[in-house]
């Protein structure tokens, strides 16, 4: 009887002991801060970009995309180097030559690319194209940084990138092949931005907001030069124009940028560039709240596979069962 008696307080401790571990596993609403915080970070940035593509399309009315481009990484770098000096961050740049390529990746190429395939193709479906890039970053991230996707990522990746197919229906007119083949030349560039943030963050460490500020500087400047070089129309400073340019200064640029930073620094590539298919997802609501464009059957199909895709990536279905 004693021996049972130890064996039978043996099983409950173990069992309790058990208990203990498996309420202790990270769930949603027990995720470490940092990783509370970088979620919180991309809903934000997801919101902000979300509008902001109807606002690049709506200020090129009064404005080339060159100018306008450098205009808002500019101000927006001026933004953020006054935010650095009102923390009494350093000043001092990072790494120079991963910095350049950052800015001029990130920056420079993605933003210009964009503005430009605005010019001849809608916002919706340019906005929808540049979200390739998750795409793209999956692969550059296995090839560069050996982030190697498990197969619950590839199965993700899978049913967003049909989600992503049944929204822009390219079996229909996309807009011309240039303004087609300028959105995703720009969602490759951003991926490639996005992989050389990550590397940069695993091997130097630099503080986000020095790191978010610097890159934008120097792709602004490089925007600023093709600006210089390139004939466009004068533009027009018009009270729409300005508060569109506030808008993607402050809140676009500056604060997204910032967010966005946070997020690569702190979840995995993969996690984070798929996430980001929020953007196209939430423009199309935006679009049926605010502009009473009603999602077609096909647009609902997609929506429902990318979040289906969305929630595979991150494991929430797979945290609650374990639970």
């Amino acid at each position: 009887m004693p021996r049972a008696d130890g064996r039978h307080g043996h099983a409950t401790s173990v069992r309790h002991a058990t208990l203990r571990h498996l309420s202790h596993r990270p769930t949603m609403t027990t995720l470490p801060s940092p990783q509370r915080g970088a979620l919180f970070a991309l809903i934000g940035t997801i919101l902000i970009w979300a509008y902001s593509w109807v606002v690049m399309k709506q200020v090129l009315a009064y404005a080339g995309p060159f100018h306008f481009a450098a205009l808002r990484y500019l101000l927006g770098a001026g933004v953020l180097f006054v935010a650095l000096l009102l923390s009494r961050q350093s000043l001092r740049p990072p790494p120079l030559l991963p910095t350049l390529m950052i800015g001029l990746c990130q920056t420079a190429a993605f933003q210009g690319l964009e503005q430009w395939a605005l010019m001849d193709g809608g916002a919706g479906h340019v906005a929808l194209l540049a979200y390739t890039m998750p795409f793209w970053a999956v692969f550059l991230a296995w090839l560069v940084l050996g982030d190697r996707p498990t197969a619950r990522h590839w199965v993700g990746v899978a049913l967003a990138a049909i989600g992503l197919v049944c929204i822009i229906e390219p079996w229909h007119a996309l807009g011309s092949a240039l303004s087609t083949t300028l959105a995703i030349a720009g969602g490759a560039a951003w991926a490639a931005g996005t992989v050389l943030s990550k590397r940069m963050f695993q091997r130097h460490a630099p503080s986000v907001l020095n790191l978010t500020a610097w890159q934008m500087l120097l792709g602004g400047m490089a925007l600023g030069v093709l600006a210089l070089v390139t004939p466009e129309r004068a533009i027009e400073w018009s009270g729409a124009f300005i508060a569109g340019l506030a808008y993607s200064v402050l809140l676009a640029s500056s604060l997204a940028w910032w967010l966005w930073s946070i997020v690569l620094q702190r979840l995995p590539t993969t996690v984070a560039s798929v996430s980001s298919l929020g953007v196209p997802i939430v423009s199309v609501m935006l679009a049926w709240l605010i502009l009473h464009e009603r999602p077609s059957v096909m647009e609902w199909v997609g929506i429902v596979l990318v979040l289906l895709g969305l929630l595979t990536i991150s494991g929430v279905g797979r945290r609650r069962a374990v639970r």
